[in-house]
This record gives C-alpha cells, structure tokens and sequence, in this order.
C-alpha cells in the first residue's frame, strides 16, 4: 500500500473489549485519518485477562510486520504492555509515532505491578526519533487522570493530552488522536 501510513492499535483489556469497546476507538480513528491511512487492529490474546507475558509476543509480532514511519497505537492496558514492550525491546522499523489512551501506569503512584514495573527512564528507553503522545480523559475512572501525569514524569519529551469531559474510551471520539497522528491533515 504505497503512500500508506500503517496505524498499528492495540486493544484494551476485558471481555469483548476488541468487538464491543475498542472496535469503536479503530472506526473513529480510521474515520477522521481517511484512506492514507491502514490502520490495523489485531485481536489479543486472551483478551479478558491481558498479561505481558501473553501480549508483548503478539505486539512484536504485529510490530514487525511494520513499515518505517508506522504509528503505534495503545488504548488502556495494552497501552501499558505496549509502551513496556517498546522500552524493553525496541521493534525494527523506526516508529513515527507513540500513542497512549487512557493508559493505566504501572509502578509508584499508579497501579501496582504483578508482572512489571514502567522503569523511571522510560523515556529514553524508547525508539529514538519517534514522537509520544499520551491522551488521556479527565472524566476516565478506570485509570485516574493522574497517569498521565506518571507517564509525564518518565517520558519527559511526550506531548501530553488533558481532556475535559471525556472518558477511559475518550467517548468514542479519537478526532483528537487523529490530528496528533496525521498533523497536516485539514
């Protein structure tokens, strides 16, 4: 797909998250991008009990079959897992672009880690080059609006994203996250 920008998102955790929460995420996000986008949404496993040690394979298998200058995309928990898995293991092709929505933070101050914890450098651990955007929902009661700010605090050259009168699903509205993704468009 010449000309394409490849969007990878990443899903949520939960039962049905992928066909009856996220799935609304992905059409707003492929709605607002347009056709220059291909964005991709691949179902994870064992997606009501997402673990790291079960998604981080899967998003590095998804993450390799990116073209340079893709985006990546993490709503939730597989934000978490995927921010965590780009800090342990860098994918190959040079990422444009790190999103997080309403990602929860693992680690002092947020949700306690049973499998790890997002290191105090998690900004210098990820790609280099590769903006980071973190968007998160000021009404979100799953994940406090107070991650962003841990998020802020270990990845000081993101661009963070307060905002007021959304939600953990950001009311199924990624307009937002579109314009960071693709800033030129109209």
């Amino acid at each position: 797909m010449t000309g394409t920008q490849q969007i990878l998102f990443i899903q949520g955790g939960g039962a049905g998250a992928h066909d009856e929460w996220d799935d609304k995420l992905v059409d707003s996000l492929r709605r607002e991008l347009g056709d220059e986008h291909e964005v991709r949404y691949p179902r994870m496993p064992d997606e009501g009990d997402p673990s790291y040690a079960r998604w981080s394979p899967a998003i590095r298998r998804e993450m390799a079959d990116l073209d340079d200058g893709a985006v990546v995309v993490g709503h939730s928990v597989g934000g978490t897992i995927l921010i965590h898995a780009l800090a342990e293991q860098p994918p190959e092709p040079r990422l444009a672009a790190i999103v997080l929505i309403a990602a929860p933070f693992v680690g002092q101050g947020g949700w306690p880690g049973d499998e790890f914890e997002l290191p105090g450098d998690l900004g210098a651990r990820l790609p280099h080059g590769a903006r980071v955007h973190v968007f998160h929902g000021l009404e979100d009661e799953t994940a406090l609006p107070s991650h962003a700010d841990l998020y802020a605090r270990v990845i000081p050259q993101a661009q963070v994203h307060r905002l007021r009168g959304r939600d953990h699903q950001l009311n199924n509205d990624l307009s937002v996250v579109a314009k960071a993704i693709s800033p030129d468009r109209p």
